[in-house]
C-alpha cells in the first residue's frame, strides 16, 4: 500500500484526497490503541473513558473517513462523482458533539447517491454494465449508512437515549446495520471490484450476483426487523419503567416471548447465509475462470 501511495504522491495534481486517505488508514491502526491504555485493575470511569476513544474517534470517525475517502477514489476514477470531498469534527460540547455524530454519515451517503444517479444515466456503456454489481454494493454501503449508522446510530445517541438504552439489543440493532450494512458491503463490493480487473475479458452470473446482492440485504433486514429491534424495544420499555439492570437480568431476557423471537431470528440468518455462499461462489467462478467458459465475453473490456 505503501508503494502506491508513494506513487500517487509524486503524480501531478491536487493530493487532498490521497492526503485525507492515507491519514485514515493510519489512523484506523493508531487509534485502536486507545483501547490498550486501561488494565483489570483500571477505575471503571477511566476504562469508559478510553472505550469511547475507540468506539467515537476509531470507529465513528476514522472509519467513516476511510469509507468516504476510498468511495470519492472509485467513484471519482469511475467518473460517476465530481471531485469533492466533505469532513466533520465534534466538540466537547455534548449537543454541538451530537449533532456532529449523527452528520458524520451524510458524506457517504450523498457520495453513493450522486454515484447512482450518474450511473443510472450511463449504465448503457458496456463497460458501467460489467461493473453493474460491484456498484451496486457500493450503493448498497450508502443505503445502510444512512439507515444504520444514521437512523440507528442517532437512536442511541442523545445523551437521555444512552442512559437509558445503551448495551441493549438496540445497540445490536446498530452494530449489525451498520457493521455489515457498511463496512460488510464495502469489503464485498472491493473483492468484486478486484475480480472484475483480474478477470476482464468474463462476466458476472447475473442470476447469482441477484441472489447474493437481494439475500444478504433481505437477510439483514429480517435479522433486524423480527428480532433484533422487537427484543430492543421491548428492553427499552424496560429499562425505562424498572432498570437497565432488570432489562438485561437473565429473568428478563428468558421470557418464553423473548426466546421466541430470538428464534425467529434464524430465518433472516438463513437467507443471509445463502446470499454469503452465492457471492463467495461467484467469486470463485470467476478467480478461476477460463477462456473457453460460458461467461467469457473479451470483447466488452471493463475500462471505457
Amino acid at each position: 500500500m505503501a508503494r502506491g501511495w508513494a506513487y500517487g504522491f509524486k503524480q501531478k495534481g491536487d493530493k487532498n484526497l490521497l492526503f485525507i486517505f492515507v491519514a485514515s488508514v493510519a489512523c484506523v491502526g493508531l487509534f485502536y490503541g486507545s483501547g490498550l491504555f486501561y488494565g483489570e485493575r483500571t477505575n471503571i470511569a477511566i476504562m469508559e473513558y478510553w472505550r469511547w476513544w475507540v468506539v467515537h474517534l476509531w470507529v465513528e470517525g476514522f472509519f467513516e473517513v476511510f469509507a468516504t475517502a476510498a468511495f470519492a477514489f472509485i467513484f471519482y476514477n469511475l467518473g460517476l462523482v465530481r471531485y469533492k470531498t466533505a469532513t466533520g469534527a465534534t466538540t466537547p460540547i455534548m449537543a454541538i458533539g451530537t449533532s456532529f455524530s449523527a452528520l458524520e454519515v451524510v458524506p457517504l451517503v450523498v457520495l453513493g447517491y450522486e454515484a447512482y444517479e450518474h450511473w443510472e444515466k450511463q449504465h448503457q456503456a458496456p463497460w458501467m454494465d460489467k461493473l453493474k454489481w460491484p456498484i451496486l454494493y457500493f450503493v448498497a454501503v450508502s443505503f445502510w449508512n444512512m439507515v444504520g449508522a444514521g437512523v440507528f446510530g442517532f437512536m442511541l445517541n442523545p445523551p437521555l437515549a444512552l442512559f437509558y438504552i445503551q448495551g441493549l439489543n438496540t445497540t445490536a440493532v446498530h452494530a449489525h446495520a451498520a457493521l455489515f450494512g457498511v463496512y460488510g458491503f464495502l469489503a464485498l463490493g472491493f473483492v468484486l471490484l478486484i475480480v472484475r480487473y483480474i478477470r476482464p475479458n468474463h462476466v458476472f452470473d447475473d442470476s447469482l450476483m441477484k441472489m447474493s446482492f437481494w439475500a444478504l440485504n433481505a437477510g439483514l433486514v429480517l435479522m433486524i426487523m423480527t428480532s433484533l429491534l422487537p427484543i430492543g424495544v421491548y428492553q427499552a420499555h424496560a429499562s425505562i419503567t424498572e432498570g437497565l439492570w432488570y432489562a438485561r437480568s437473565e429473568g428478563f431476557l428468558q421470557q418464553d416471548f423473548l426466546v421466541m423471537l430470538r428464534w425467529i431470528r434464524t430465518i433472516g440468518d438463513v437467507v443471509f447465509i445463502i446470499g454469503a455462499i452465492a457471492v463467495a461462489w461467484q467469486v470463485v467462478k470467476l478467480v478461476f475462470a477460463k477462456a473457453g467458459d460460458d461467461n467469457h465475453q473479451p470483447n466488452t473490456p471493463v475500462n471505457r
